[in-house]
């Protein structure tokens, strides 16, 4: 199947985000669309879906114009998308939310024998047999959602399969599974549209990688015959100087230290101490126990046992309010539910945390709180209309930009930093990368977890690596590799990770 648009043009009220736009992408092929947040990406890739109507332009399938008027019709022809943010209903099971509307029937009633075999054979496809089908969404963690949304795509058997940052809460092994599946889809002729701000995802799994910036085409590629560093500019216009910037302070004393921190079963006898200025990042598979670390920490979820100290003393947190008032960030994985009140502005939201920060005798200073927030968005390059946009009007990654802002008004003593640069476009992270670089060389003492490990080792000085709900050792940065992180995360000994990083 040949999927062509010619001239996409779509507008938010007065926001052009789509200008004259053209993309063709051919059976067999997996082709990335790329773009700094907020070029337009997800919005072309909804209206080949139907989930957005063209204000002007043309899609041909085959050579043959069609009308995509609602996902209904894409999914006729053929067309399904895994989008960004995750769609599932939270109250409905796992095998419910894969076959939502097209349910298995048997003499007119739900056949539910069937459908929970049917999901379980889409999940144990994805490596995800852990994921009981019977299960409602809401109690999956964000990964294992993520991988349900992948089963559900994959399930209405499209012939052109749109994949919206489907790798942004997966870890090594199960984006090698998804790799697989991809490349079995190109072999059976399906055409992928692939979007992410991974590099390394990009020259691995894509034949050619088509660039959108401010709302317009500027350029197709064959992987074969670029490089990163044309990408980039391609994409934000620029340079950016180094991918990972070098951070030049060197640590002091231990600031932070946790001993045998545990939780209700998921997390136990975790121990570590970060200095200040220091970076530690923690890494491990999905499931693993590195959120919940950072939400026992923060008060997000009950300790069981542990100790928590902070310059010296001995901290009892009991809610997030109280980590807060001890000098404690935490940047959530979550943004939708944890990180942002969608429903308020961006300007609200970067300054909910330290609101009395502005205020005089108990009144906010409107002048105060919005000069603020204007350098943050300056300083993170937050694209938005103004401050007072709702925050749900972004794009995921610039989202996730607000979520960061919140904690930078007033440098905490300690960042919590769970997958801080999910979704976040190559310009964006490197912005977040000096950000954090700054807060360490201000002395915070920085927890910093990512499914990246790419960015585990060039940000952190030292990684810890968990393994089923326990550490299983601390690496040096410098001296490790993906091989012994990996190995060391899938339970191999010290040893057996000293050996894979030789």
């Amino acid at each position: 199947m040949q999927v062509t648009l010619r001239g996409i043009c779509k507008a938010f009220g007065p926001v052009r985000v789509l200008d004259d736009v053209d993309f063709n992408i051919g059976a067999g092929e997996i082709h990335a669309l790329m773009g700094e947040n907020g070029a337009g990406k997800s919005t072309l890739m909804k209206i080949l879906a139907g989930v957005y109507q063209a204000d002007a332009g043309q899609i041909a399938i085959d050579g043959k114009a069609v009308q995509i008027r609602n996902t209904v019709d894409a999914e006729r022809l053929g067309i399904a998308i895994i989008h960004q943010e995750l769609n599932l209903i939270a109250q409905l099971t796992v095998m419910e939310n894969l076959f939502l509307g097209r349910e298995p029937r048997r003499f007119g009633v739900v056949d539910t024998g069937a459908m929970r075999k049917e999901a379980q054979k889409w999940l144990d496809m994805l490596g995800a047999a852990r994921i009981d089908p019977q299960m409602e969404a809401g109690r999956l963690s964000i990964g294992q959602q993520q991988m349900v949304e992948i089963a559900k795509a994959l399930s209405l058997d499209a012939h052109v399969l749109v994949m919206d940052e489907p790798t942004a809460a997966l870890t090594g092994r199960e984006i090698e599974t998804l790799f697989k599946i991809m490349r079995d889809l190109k072999a059976r002729d399906v055409a992928i549209v692939y979007v992410s701000h991974r590099m390394e995802e990009i020259f691995d799994i894509c034949d050619k990688l088509s660039v959108l910036r401010d709302g317009k085409f500027v350029g197709e590629r064959a992987i074969r015959e670029t490089h990163f560093e044309e990408v980039v500019r391609l994409m934000v216009g620029r340079e950016i100087g180094a991918r990972f910037p070098r951070r030049d302070s060197t640590p002091g004393e231990v600031r932070f230290k946790v001993s045998n921190l545990a939780d209700d079963g998921r997390i136990s006898g975790i121990s570590f101490e970060v200095r200040a200025g220091e970076v530690l990042g923690v890494a491990g598979l999905m499931g693993a126990g590195r959120s919940e670390i950072l939400k026992a920490i923060f008060g997000a979820s009950r300790k069981t046992a542990g100790q928590i100290t902070l310059d010296g003393r001995t901290l009892d947190i009991r809610e997030p309010s109280g980590a807060i008032g001890a000098g404690i960030g935490f940047v959530t994985e979550d943004r939708k539910s944890q990180g942002l009140v969608l429903g308020m502005s961006v300007r609200e939201n970067a300054t909910l945390v330290r609101l009395s920060r502005y205020a005089r005798l108990g009144v906010v200073s409107d002048s105060a709180e919005r000069a603020a927030v204007a350098e943050l968005i300056k300083q993170l390059r937050i694209r938005t209309r103004d401050a007072e946009l709702d925050v749900k009007a972004l794009s995921g990654g610039n989202q996730q930009k607000v979520v960061f802002a919140k904690w930078l008004a007033e440098p905490p003593k300690v960042l919590l930093l769970d997958e801080p640069t999910r979704g976040v476009d190559v310009g964006g992270k490197a912005e977040i990368y000096h950000i954090i670089n700054r807060l360490a060389a201000l002395g915070a003492a920085i927890v910093m977890v990512s499914s990246e490990l790419p960015e585990v080792l060039a940000m952190s000085d030292r990684i810890l690596v968990m393994h089923q709900g326990r550490q299983n050792g601390i690496f040096a940065a410098a001296g490790a590799t993906q091989e012994s992180i990996m190995t060391a995360a899938t339970g191999g000994t010290p040893a057996q990770a000293a050996t894979a990083a030789a």
